[in-house]
């Protein structure tokens, strides 16, 4: 296990995108199961909230959420969102690269991607006099998108650039206020790879002196580090994602709940009933019924 550490692989969530249209528009209700557990990967994202409330963790800080808002999301930010109530968001996710061609005519295209926590924020102003245009044109764009009408990429892209040149132009800041969580880059990768091993070896009885030791901190800093990256102690995250493992087992397959509780990490059937009731609300043998 630690010897893929060492390596310096990174959890990054690979994502496909076709190589003429890398680019994928989505409508999502709620947050699913996955993204409610920070994640990153290798393409840029913009979220419109749609409606609904709630919050977003990025890279440690939180940010509090309302219909209309936009956010910015990088390739390597560390994020995850958490649902208050009735959720609806538009996902847009694109390979940069897909703008090579308009980079020429202006470098500075990506900078609010290129430049984020410098002179942008992931969450764009919901004052700025011109957010309502920011959200008609990804409505437009969503509409041009699902509807697929004769060249319906080229208007995509281009409401796409306007988009970007807008961001660039006017919600640049050189006063940004940042949120100073003590967190650096090189901090979060070490959050990123210990969460990859966790994931990938839930069913280890992970100490918390263990998991420090993965990236050479003292298990009091790696705490501090983890709770403030992710929003919760280590071993409460380790928790959940035996939890999610456990609740897709129960509703793909015929294994004894016994079985599914020794699976993923629990070592008695008592303590996982009880964190399974805690945390999902039901008991597993209910949680099968409900699927059934």
């Amino acid at each position: 296990m630690e010897s893929s550490l060492r390596e310096g692989a990174i959890p990054k969530e690979k994502v496909k995108l076709a190589q003429k249209y890398p680019l994928i528009v989505a409508e999502t209700v709620g947050v699913t199961s996955p993204y409610q557990r920070l994640h990153w990967h290798d393409v840029l994202e913009i979220n419109l909230i749609k409606s609904g409330t709630g919050h977003y963790i990025i890279n440690g800080q939180s940010y509090q959420f309302q219909q209309g808002d936009i956010f910015l999301i990088n390739s390597n930010d560390l994020h995850c969102a958490i649902e208050s109530s009735d959720l609806v968001i538009l996902v847009i996710t694109f390979d940069p690269s897909w703008f090579i061609h308009g980079l020429r005519i202006d470098p500075e295209l990506l900078s609010p991607f290129r430049e984020m926590g410098r002179h942008f924020t992931n969450r764009l102003d919901r004052d700025h006099p011109q957010m309502n245009e920011l959200q008609e044109l990804l409505l437009e764009l969503h509409q041009e998108h699902i509807q697929e009408q004769r060249s319906y990429a080229t208007m995509v892209h281009s409401i796409m650039l306007r988009f970007l040149a807008i961001v660039n132009r006017g919600f640049r800041s050189d006063g940004i206020h940042r949120h100073d969580s003590g967190i650096s880059e090189q901090q979060l990768e070490k959050m990123r790879q210990v969460i990859m091993v966790m994931e990938q070896h839930y069913a280890h009885p992970w100490t918390l002196e263990e998991l420090a030791s993965l990236v050479y901190l003292s298990p009091s800093r790696f705490s501090d580090l983890f709770k403030r990256s992710v929003g919760m102690p280590p071993l409460l995250y380790l928790i959940q994602i035996r939890l999610e493992r456990a609740v897709t087992l129960l509703e793909n397959g015929s294994m004894k709940v016994t079985d599914i509780a020794l699976e993923c990490g629990f070592r008695t059937l008592t303590n996982f009933n009880r964190l399974f009731k805690k945390h999902v609300g039901v008991t597993p043998k209910a949680s099968r019924k409900h699927q059934c």
